[in-house]
């Protein structure tokens, strides 16, 4: 998964392997250490992304380096 970047202020996957900042917050703070992942899909109904406060739907890293 270090092929792709993920964003260290709210650990948002990036959709595209060459950004510069964060499509989902606009952070330029991205980094390809990162491990692990989760795809959220009704962050309304999740308990996890309750406990990641996650609030849009997507691919989230569950370790930021």
């Amino acid at each position: 998964m270090a092929d792709r970047y993920v964003c260290r202020e709210c650990h948002r996957v990036q959709d595209q392997p060459e950004v510069e900042i964060c499509q989902a917050c606009g952070s330029s703070s991205l980094t390809e250490d990162w491990a692990g992942y989760v795809v959220i899909a009704h962050p309304e109904d999740s308990e996890i992304a309750e406990e990641m406060d996650v609030a849009e739907a997507g691919k989230y890293a569950l370790k930021v380096r």
